[in-house]
This record gives C-alpha cells, sequence and structure tokens, in this order.
C-alpha cells in the first residue's frame, strides 16, 4: 500500500495484523526546510507507538532506523595534551579560511578522531535531531508499553538502488553518477576528511539479528563498516570501479568529438580524471565520522564487505539503467542557492 507515515489513518491500517515494525520511512537531506525531518521523522514515531498502545497490538519488536549523525563530529583525543572531548561544530570564520580540523579546546593544537561510540550524542541538524528523538521514543515508549524495541545508528549506507534524485547525500552516488557523465566529482574541504561506510547486505543482515535476537531489546547499536576511508580514498575507489566498467572508456571509443567521454565530458586517452578540490565547503558539515561497532560485534554481527564490494555493485546497477539523467549540476545549484555549499575565502 502507499501512504504517509505522518497519516493516522495510514499507518494504522498499515499495522494491522503485523508481529514486527521495520520503521525506514524518512525525510533525509541537510537542505533547511527544518520543519520536516520533525514532521516525517519524529511524529512518525511517536504515532507508531500511539497507535500499537492505543489498538493494543501485540507487537514483538519495533526496530527504528537511526543514523551516525546522531553522533555529530563524535569524539576527539589531543595528541599533545591528552585532552578528550566531543568535536564542537567548527565555527564558519575558520572554514571560510580553509582551516579544517578541530583545535584543542587546551592547547590549541590539532585534535585526532575517535572511533565513537553510541553513549555519544551531539545531533549537529535538523535531521541529526529527528534521528536521535527516534532513539529516545524507541527505547523509552518500548519500556514503558512493554514493546520491545531497537534503534540502529547506520554509518554510511552504500549499495544499489540508491536514488538518483538527492541533493546532498551518498558519496557512492554523486562521485559514480560523476564518473558515469566522465567528469570528475568535486570533493569538498580538503578530501581528507575520514568516514565510515557500511554495505547494504550488511545492514540487512544486523536488521534481521535485531529482529530476532533479544539480547538487543532496549538497546541502541551502531552499524557501520569497521574501516576509516578518506573522501579522497573513496573516491578513487568510485573511479576504478567505472573505468573498469566503461566499455566506452576501456577500448577508448569515445562518444562525441575526440577527447569526450561516456557522455561528451573531457576524458584524458579513456582515462577518467580523479577528483577535484576546489576550496569548497559544505556549511554544517561534519569533519569525520567514524562509528565504533564493538557492541555489535560482541553479539556476533561483524561487516563482511568492504567499499570496493558496494561500489562495484552500485556502478553494476548503475550501468545497467536506462533512465539516468545528468542531474549533479541541478543539486550543486540548489545546494549553492540555499547556502548548503560555500567557497573559502583567501586573504593576500
Amino acid at each position: 500500500m502507499l501512504g504517509d507515515v505522518r497519516n493516522n489513518a495510514d499507518l494504522e491500517k498499515a499495522m494491522a495484523g503485523v508481529e514486527a515494525v521495520y520503521h525506514f520511512a524518512a525525510y533525509q537531506d541537510y537542505l533547511p526546510d527544518l520543519s520536516t525531518f520533525f514532521h516525517v521523522n519524529s511524529v512518525s514515531t511517536a504515532l507508531l507507538y500511539e497507535i500499537a498502545v492505543e489498538k493494543k497490538i501485540d507487537l514483538a519488536k519495533v526496530l527504528v532506523a537511526s543514523s551516525q549523525f546522531v553522533q555529530g563530529e563524535g569524539l576527539y583525543a589531543c595528541p599533545v595534551c591528552g585532552e578528550r572531548t566531543g568535536g564542537a561544530m567548527r565555527p564558519e570564520s575558520q572554514l571560510k579560511k580553509g582551516d579544517w580540523g578541530h583545535h584543542c579546546p587546551k592547547c590549541g593544537e590539532n585534535m585526532e578522531w575517535q572511533w565513537t561510540s553510541e553513549d555519544h550524542a551531539d545531533p549537529p541538524n535538523a535531521y541529526a535531531m529527528s534521528k536521535y528523538s527516534q532513539e529516545l521514543q524507541a527505547i523509552t515508549f518500548g519500556k514503558r508499553y512493554g514493546i520491545p524495541s531497537v534503534a540502529l545508528r547506520y554509518s554510511i549506507v552504500q549499495g544499489p538502488r540508491q536514488s538518483f534524485y538527492n541533493a546532498y547525500s551518498g558519496a557512492c552516488r554523486i562521485f559514480s553518477l560523476s564518473y558515469y557523465f566522465g567528469k570528475a566529482p568535486t570533493v569538498y574541504e580538503d578530501g581528507k576528511q575520514c568516514r565510515d561506510f557500511v554495505n547494504i547486505h550488511d545492514v540487512v543482515r544486523a536488521n534481521m539479528m535485531a529482529l530476532e535476537d533479544e539480547r538487543m531489546n532496549y538497546g541502541v547499536f551502531n552499524v557501520g563498516g569497521g574501516m576509516p576511508y578518506t573522501v579522497l580514498e573513496f573516491a578513487e575507489i568510485v573511479r576504478r570501479e567505472v573505468q573498469a566498467r566503461s566499455p566506452q572508456l576501456k577500448t577508448q571509443r569515445v562518444s562525441g568529438s575526440a577527447g569526450q567521454g561516456l557522455h561528451g565530458q573531457d576524458v584524458n586517452k579513456g582515462e577518467l580524471t580523479k577528483a577535484k578540490v576546489p576550496g569548497l565547503y559544505r556549511f554544517g558539515d561534519t569533519r569525520n565520522a567514524c562509528s565504533d561497532i564493538s557492541k555489535l560485534k560482541k553479539l556476533g554481527w561483524t561487516p563482511r564487505n568492504s567499499p570496493v564490494e558496494s561500489v562495484r555493485e552500485y556502478v553494476d546497477w548503475l550501468f545497467a539503467q536506462d533512465n539516468v539523467e545528468d542531474i549533479l549540476k541541478y543539486a550543486e545549484k540548489t545546494m549553492e542557492k540555499l547556502g548548503v555549499v560555500r567557497k573559502i575565502v583567501r586573504h593576500n
């Protein structure tokens, strides 16, 4: 059925006769329509529990999809003085100078990111706040009304069938589409920010485990890949995988005029250009985000797939599509118009 999770009648109809609920419906992006995140993510979660209690639906389990964004910048440690703290949101005055790091509040030195566990939460934007509210509701309402509930805090999930139409999120989608059209993708800041990517098949195993394993009841669990990659490293993985799967580039039979790529874009002798770093940044973005998955690993789950495998499967799926549009320029212009993407200011 097709419905709206904010609509009582639609949600009640969807829940009729079910034994368990996976709440995956969400509004996810970074654009500044702030109230929509709470209307979709927070209100729908409250409504789910409200209907379950009012209609006396005997649910064996409720699982809500949370996000790594809940931890914000995560934890940092100073290699000089030993200070440990949560990473504060970097002020725009710093970002405008091209200063991307986190500085120790005691000695001023650059701090080093730490693997961050579930007990740390510092949501930096409306999306993260709404996801944190879902976690709180699942654990609090679940305990209060005797509904076993679990919140899964996903890292950056990678795999096929990710929507093309998302102006902000999805490094795999953005970089793959860029190279699909023969363009070098744009990397923000200096490209050295670290991320934690997790494969969709590993996420599915975690989802099934949460449904079946009572040890996870009333808990919040990070679901991540367990290995850090810089954004530039990930972009290079995508470049290699698209390069390997492009018949036009592999045989150097390029479309359009000489020196043109898959769809008439610049290509150097059939080789895709590495990602460009033009000195742009996304206001409010996190510098580093890497989740500690030891809590879930102690229960027997571990990631089995690497970002290379995730990208390979996504690129195979992408090249099988026949309706791919070049929407990247539209997405970039949208973020610029709304003040999400900004440029550093250099003073001579």
